[in-house]
């Protein structure tokens, strides 16, 4: 019995040694550092920005810190500003989206199929608006465009005859929109003549030997193409006009009145002109909210979008 368990016992498979145990990668090593900077550069302003949301802090009263809870956001919400602030941001950001959009279509659509002499130097005058500081933008539209004695179209507005407008008094919130538009008008136009570049021809080529014109090319080839480069111009533009500031802090600074204050400028004026740095937190916690709030319907309408089209 035993001689037969020991022969048994002799025959099975030899058991396969140990394997050796995986030598950890040292790129989580190498990555770390500058992923806890990253943490460190998000989180402690973010904690920083909760806490003083939650108190009251005044810079004209340095002594009172108290926590008042949800007051701020109550008092911030309920302020004169907020609700043309917020609709003021709204009309900012869809008016500046329609107008990328629209006028960057069409005005890619013109250089693709357009063939000139010097039509590289008009795509790079296009796009050259884009590269230009805000700050620096909004001064030449004050200065030199819109100014009611010295401006361009003050000296049309003579030239027929006709009163010149004070469009930064007049039409305040117009003015913004037509200066954050020329701004991000040739961002649109660069992704979007991009996306024109990549079309297939030979389709465009198929659909004239069927007797399609350039209208039928146009849209049923050309913008059912685009309608990824539009969902990300869109995606974009959004979250960073969201956040508007410089345009009105040089031209109208949020007036006159409320007429073109944003949400962002909003902030500013509770910070540092009104020094409520606790209301400022809360508000700026707020705006953070609807951008993220934003960000992630317009992330999800571009996955649908790509989803649908893939």
């Amino acid at each position: 019995m035993n001689t037969s368990v020991m022969k048994s016992a002799t025959t099975l498979p030899a058991l396969p040694a140990a394997a050796p145990r995986r030598q950890r990668s040292p790129g989580w090593l190498l990555v770390s550092p500058s992923v806890a900077v990253l943490l460190l550069w998000m989180t402690v302003p973010l904690g920083m920005t909760l806490y003083f949301s939650l108190i009251r802090y005044n810079l004209l009263y340095p002594g009172e810190n108290a926590f008042v809870g949800l007051e701020n956001f109550e008092f911030f919400i309920t302020d004169a500003g907020f609700m043309p602030g917020a609709i003021n941001t709204l009309i900012l950001v869809g008016s500046v989206l329609a107008i990328s959009v629209v006028f960057g279509v069409l005005i890619s659509a013109l250089l693709e199929a357009a063939d000139f002499a010097g039509r590289g130097i008009v795509r790079v005058l296009l796009i050259s608006p884009f590269f230009i500081m805000p700050t620096v933008s909004a001064l030449v539209w004050k200065n030199l465009i819109f100014h009611p004695v010295s401006g361009i179209l003050a000296a049309l507005w003579k030239l027929f005859g006709a009163q010149p407008v004070d469009w930064l008094a007049q039409h305040p919130l117009l003015s913004i929109v037509i200066i954050v538009s020329w701004q991000w008008l040739p961002f649109a136009i660069l992704i979007l003549m991009t996306a024109m570049q990549s079309l297939d021809q030979e389709q465009k080529e198929a659909a004239r030997l069927d007797g399609a014109g350039p209208l039928a090319i146009f849209w049923h080839l050309t913008l059912p193409h685009l309608a990824r480069p539009i969902a990300v111009v869109v995606m974009i533009e959004t979250i960073f006009l969201l956040s508007v500031f410089a345009e009105i802090y040089t031209t109208t600074s949020g007036g006159p009145g409320y007429a073109s204050t944003n949400l962002a400028y909003l902030i500013y004026n509770q910070a540092l002109l009104q020094f409520d740095v606790g209301m400022a937190s809360a508000g700026g916690l707020i705006a953070v909210l609807i951008a993220n709030v934003a960000a992630i319907m317009l992330v999800r309408m571009l996955g649908k979008n790509l989803t649908d089209k893939s």
